[in-house]
This record gives C-alpha cells, structure tokens and sequence, in this order.
C-alpha cells in the first residue's frame, strides 16, 4: 500500500501521526492553516485562525516569494489588524445610529430610504422608487429596521458569526462580503418581490455572512453542525412568518455562498484576483437583475 509523505507507519504498519516538516523526529497532528504543512509545537506560532509556520509568518504570503512582507495574513490573504473585528462594531454601530434617527424623525425618513421597487407617494404627487432611477435605495435598505426585535436580532447574529469571519477574512475582504452580499439580496427583493411591496434590514447580508460561514467551517473541518441548525432556523423564520422578505434573505445566501467560497478556496498565486473577481460577477447580476426590473416597470 502507498504510503503518503510525511506520514510513517509504525512496526506494526498502523498509520502513525506526520511529522514536522522542521523536525522530521517529531509527531504531530497540528498543520499550517495557510500552506497545511504538519508542525510541531516549537514552529507553531498563533494566528487569527489556527497556527501558522514560521516560514509563512515570515513572507506573509505563505508562497515562499515575498520576503518583504513580514507581516502576517489571514486564512484569505488579509492584513491581520490590531483589533480583527473594528469594520463588525463599525457596520453594527451604523445600524444602531440610523435606527435611532428612524426613531427620531419617523415614517417619513424610512420610507424615502427604504426598499421599494415603485410608490405612489399621495403627499409628494408622484411615484418613486428604484424604478424611478433610485437606485440608493439598494444600500440604504440595508441599514434600516423595522423594529426593536428587528434590529437585535440582526444585530445578535452580526456580532456572533461577523466577528470571527471578519478575524479569517480580514477587512476588505470583510467589507466585499457584507456589502456585496446584501446588495444581492436587496436585487433579488427588487426582482421578485411586489414593486409597491416596501423591504428593510440588514438581514440579506446577514445571511451572506452565514453562507460564508458554513464554507469556512467547511474549508477548516470543523463541525458543521451549529451552523446548518442556525441556518435551517433562520431559514424556517424566513419562510414561516409573515412579512419577511425572504428574496432578500436567499439572495444575500446566495451571495455569500459563492464569495465566501472564492475567498477560503482561491489558490495562493492569483488568490486576490479570484476573490475579487467573484465579488465583481456577484455586482455584475444586481446590476442585471436592477435593470432587467426597471425595464419591466417602466
């Protein structure tokens, strides 16, 4: 039978642990999180996510061929920042700050910044909405709640699973996720949903960090368990209850499914462009599903 590299049998042929590429005498059953060579406990050096070994701590790109960079990457290439979950309190306290001013100023202010595909406004004499060339309105849905069970528990799960992602991600990349991801939910609401049918929250990029969540546990082994019992609750919350806009909630999944899968699985050589890019075919169909909308309404 083949053996693999790195992995001898004992006398009585039983597979036995690998070795440390540093120290063949060594077992161990701990790996690089960035190039998956074994390492012993003297070359483990912590990381946001997992261990890493000294070589790639010490090029920064775990490629071999960038002795400039010294400074540490995440498991998708990011920067490693002081404080790996800022852009999570960031997004969270803009949320909280534009509930606040919906509270302050009323209806009138949520429903000039809310989803909604085409309103005849009675007080203002005229229709408005993303038909109408408003187009902001994919973004600034993002930000608003409907109420104070709304907001916290969107809030909840940013701060549960955005927190740790933003740690494996970094921030661009972080910020590419959640972005891109509710703006293929807020799409996908547009395209189906009802035009005069109004639709708020943060919940479509919400579910994209899920999505991005479960491909990450995927990628690291972990037990999957807790997120696909998370995700089937939330999902049967989306189906079950009444004036939820489940477009949203699928098009940010599905959005952060194929991101999230770009950003973990891309090969070293070309892993920005790959993440990037994937991020940019994403924008590429909320524009299609945008205009392809819009023409149908006008």
């Amino acid at each position: 039978m083949d053996q693999a590299p790195g992995s001898p049998q004992g006398p009585q042929g039983a597979a036995s642990l690998p070795t440390c590429y540093r120290h063949p005498d060594r077992e161990t059953g701990i790996r690089c999180t960035r190039c998956e060579r074994p390492i012993c406990p003297e070359c483990m050096i912590s990381a946001s996510v997992g261990f890493q070994c000294p070589e790639c701590v010490r090029d920064g790109s775990g490629t071999g061929h960038a002795p400039s960079a010294s400074q540490p990457r995440t498991l998708a290439g990011g920067t490693v920042a002081a404080d790996p979950r800022l852009i999570t309190k960031i997004i969270l306290g803009l949320n909280l700050a534009v509930f606040l001013v919906q509270l302050s100023v009323g209806d009138r202010f949520t429903d000039s910044f809310d989803l909604i595909g085409r309103a005849y406004v009675p007080i203002l004499g005229d229709v408005e909405g993303v038909a109408e060339g408003q187009w902001y309105r994919l973004v600034t849905a993002m930000f608003l709640h409907g109420s104070y069970i709304h907001i916290a528990f969107n809030m909840l799960s940013l701060w549960w699973i955005g927190g740790p992602l933003e740690v494996a991600l970094g921030r661009a990349r972080y910020i590419a996720l959640y972005a891109v991801s509710g703006l293929a939910g807020s799409a996908l609401t547009y395209l189906i949903a009802e035009p005069n049918q109004p639709s708020l929250g943060a919940s479509g990029a919400i579910f994209g960090l899920f999505g991005a969540t479960a491909i990450l546990m995927r990628r690291l082994n972990y037990d999957m368990r807790p997120v696909i019992a998370l995700l089937v609750i939330n999902l049967i919350f989306t189906f079950g209850w009444s004036n939820i806009a489940w477009e949203a909630h699928i098009g940010g999944l599905v959005g952060g499914v194929l991101i999230g899968y770009a950003m973990v699985h891309a090969p070293r050589e070309r892993r920005a462009l790959i993440q990037y890019g994937v991020c940019a075919l994403v924008l590429i169909a909320v524009v299609v599903m945008t205009l392809v909308r819009t023409g149908q309404l006008t």
